[in-house]
């Protein structure tokens, strides 16, 4: 699913003035942006769905996101999409589904979004009462960030994850 050079830099600038637009003036540009492209075109419910997200419309967003990976996205949108819709069904109240997406993510490939993933997982994990994983899961993706104290991070996150029984 391709877009022309020029489309997408309508597109960045859309989402670069999203400030400066409110809600509903928004999602009228990105609908008829979306429109230009030919029916069921994955991009186009990408940006649909992410435009509904971002002006608190989850619940319509989630359709087009499902459309989004159902038609063939690949590359960073398709894993943007699978972190926005999964977020979104946390914020919705699914926080389990959101974090079976994230989990699945996770298997199934690993790039300059990983961190990203495990955030968005931390959250869903803290909704399901399970905050000593989310806590491990933040730690150990700050670990490798640091100037220094890496591997001591890295290792105590470990243990947050899995304390040691009191003896």
């Amino acid at each position: 699913m391709t877009t022309t050079p020029e489309w997408e830099q309508r597109c960045a600038a859309l989402w670069d003035a999203f400030e400066d637009c409110g809600p509903a003036e928004f999602r009228s540009r990105i609908e008829a942006l979306a429109a230009e492209l030919p029916e069921g075109h994955a991009v186009a419910a990408f940006e649909l769905a992410s435009a509904y997200d971002a002006t608190d419309l989850g619940q319509r967003a989630v359709a087009h996101y499902r459309k989004t990976l159902d038609g063939g996205l690949d590359g960073d949108r398709r894993r943007q999409a699978v972190i926005q819709l999964a977020s979104t069904l946390r914020t919705l109240g699914d926080p389990q589904a959101g974090a079976d997406l994230l989990l699945a993510e996770r298997e199934q490939t690993s790039d300059h979004l990983d961190d990203a993933v495990t955030a968005f997982l931390a959250l869903a994990l803290v909704d399901l009462g399970r905050e000593r994983e989310a806590a491990a899961l933040a730690l150990g993706a700050l670990a490798p960030h640091l100037p220094c104290y890496n591997v001591s991070l890295a290792r105590y996150a470990a243990a947050v994850a899995d304390p040691a029984p009191n003896g």
